[in-house]
């Protein structure tokens, strides 16, 4: 740092503001600054600036991973989360650990002290990991929230509000024998906050049509789906409309449907929840879906855990986000049925606005 203040003709001090960004210098000073750290091949030292500041500048976004590995959904949080890192001169390392009840994995990780934050995804509404994380003293923001969430920072779903807007479509298409394939009967069990947020959802949204609510849980696979709809075939042998939240288990649910002869839309609707548009067009046809905020919700919460990490905001950020309709090909009025003239007007809307979204 001597070299390139000599060099740019400044004090050390400045070339450490032009690094570290805690104190305005001029475009002119900084782009000095910057060109002699070029002609010099300065690299600073992130390690030996975490020493001297007691701080890494490294971020940990805490999401438990199995076999299957990251989707396009889920890679959207993330997309989202390191790209609003990057733009505060911060890094995000993904880590796997805390998954699966290994609470000494992350308590070792937390008193390691290499993040000065962290993201927590895949939350459960009495989640362990978050009462650790704050005993070790590192900060946290969620995306999803516990039960409690008393003092907490979190960036969630308002799945209540989603789940509402697609049982409305699938109701004012002229639907009545709606069936909900949710995520596993053990992932029901272990209190995961979106299965259980949209199970409650989708009674309410149901009783309050005047409609019979029947929930299937699936295992997240193909075959799980594909279980998942026999099991709703026998159960609600009239269906005609499949509400699923549960990417793996959806493409199961469509070969199934063609499997027994069923078209989609014209024999079953499907509509697919917290879906990224990608996996959406993977479909034949391609899926109506309730759109995942997932980059958006990556971004807000690098941007509050930030926020309290640099001093500029003590309050909780608390926020919910809805996904958005996306009227594709895979819904329709069922047989002998007319949609419903409010939702005629609606869905024209729609469609037109998600014209306008992928020009």
């Amino acid at each position: 740092m001597h070299d390139v203040a000599r060099l740019a003709q400044v004090s050390v001090s400045t070339v450490s503001y032009v690094l570290t960004g805690t104190r305005p210098i001029s475009g002119a000073t900084r782009a000095k600054v910057l060109a002699a750290m070029t002609e010099l091949d300065y690299q600073p030292n992130a390690m030996a600036r975490g020493l001297a500041s007691r701080r890494s500048r490294i971020l940990g976004l805490l999401l438990p991973m199995d076999e299957r590995g990251l989707g396009a959904t889920e890679t959207a949080f993330v997309t989202g989360a390191a790209a609003a890192a990057s733009a505060v001169g911060y890094h995000l390392v993904l880590s796997p650990v805390g998954g699966g009840g290994d609470l000494d994995a992350l308590r070792r990780l937390a008193s390691q002290r290499m993040f000065d934050g962290v993201v927590l995804m895949e939350v459960q509404l009495a989640d362990e990991r978050v009462a650790a994380l704050q005993q070790a003293g590192v900060p946290l923001v969620l995306i999803g929230r516990t039960g409690d969430t008393g003092g907490l920072s979190y960036v969630d779903i308002d799945f209540e509000q989603t789940v509402r807007e697609a049982v409305a479509h699938l109701v004012g298409l002229g639907h009545r024998q709606i069936v909900y394939v949710n995520h596993s009967a053990e992932t029901l069990a272990s209190g995961y906050g979106p299965a259980l947020r949209t199970r409650d959802a989708f009674v309410t949204a149901m009783t309050g049509h005047g409609l019979e609510p029947v929930m299937i849980p699936a295992e997240d696979s193909a075959t799980g789906g594909r279980a998942a709809l026999a099991t709703a075939f026998t159960r609600t042998p009239d269906l005609t409309a499949v509400l699923a939240m549960n990417e793996a288990a959806t493409f199961g649910i469509l070969g199934e449907l063609t499997a027994r002869g069923r078209s989609v839309p014209d024999d079953v609707s499907v509509v697919s929840m917290v879906t990224s548009p990608q996996v959406a067009e993977l479909a034949t046809p391609a899926l109506t879906a309730m759109t995942s905020p997932g980059s958006a919700m990556g971004r807000i919460a690098v941007e509050a855990l930030v926020r309290h990490l640099d001093g500029s905001g003590d309050e909780r950020h608390q926020q919910l986000l809805p996904c958005a309709l996306e009227i594709r090909g895979s819904t329709a009025a069922p047989r002998g049925r007319q949609p419903m003239a409010a939702d005629k007007e609606g869905t024209a809307r729609r469609r037109a606005a998600t014209r306008r979204r992928a020009q």
